[in-house]
């Protein structure tokens, strides 16, 4: 209980909203679509995961070990596929390096593809994983909302942290 306390503290002292952001790709992620008004999802996490493939138009989504999430998605968005082969958002509860390079080795994630990462301030340990997993050379751009993480891998981004308040 005092960690989240505690590191929410921290997480209000180091963010920002919009204006703190000067890459065009976040920025208009963070303006048209973190601070949309709908709120389709009482979960901050699930609201921003359903906001995120709103916003992108994804189609071929991956959810790891969640199948309320996963029927709630597939409500949502009946058309969308569920593909574990080739991926434009990975919805996942725990990342770690590990899993992190499986999917990504073994060609799931493309240049466009997203990974939200649920719950990263839910304890010290998930803490240390999303902070060593955004030091990695093949992440680009990483985006702390406490509730979430995203992280993305666009060659074309030079690599930055945001840790952005929703």
């Amino acid at each position: 209980m005092w960690f989240r306390f505690i590191s929410y503290l921290k997480f209000l002292g180091k963010s920002t909203n919009e204006h703190g952001v000067h890459s065009p790709f976040v920025f208009q992620y963070v303006t048209q679509c973190l601070y949309s008004k709908k709120k389709l999802h009482q979960n901050k996490s699930i609201n921003v995961l359903l906001k995120t493939m709103s916003y992108f138009g994804f189609e071929r989504v991956g959810i790891k070990n969640n199948d309320e999430v996963m029927e709630l998605v597939e409500q949502t968005f009946p058309h969308i596929q569920f593909d574990e082969n080739r991926l434009d958002l990975f919805f996942v509860d725990e990342m770690d390096i590990p899993l992190f390079q499986e999917i990504h080795s073994e060609g799931k994630l493309h240049n466009d593809s997203l990974v939200l990462v649920n719950s990263i301030y839910d304890n010290k340990e998930k803490l240390e994983k999303w902070n060593r997993l955004i030091v990695l050379p093949e992440i680009t751009v990483s985006i702390d909302m406490y509730h979430c993480g995203l992280i993305s891998i666009r060659r074309e981004q030079v690599k930055e942290h945001f840790t952005i308040r929703i």
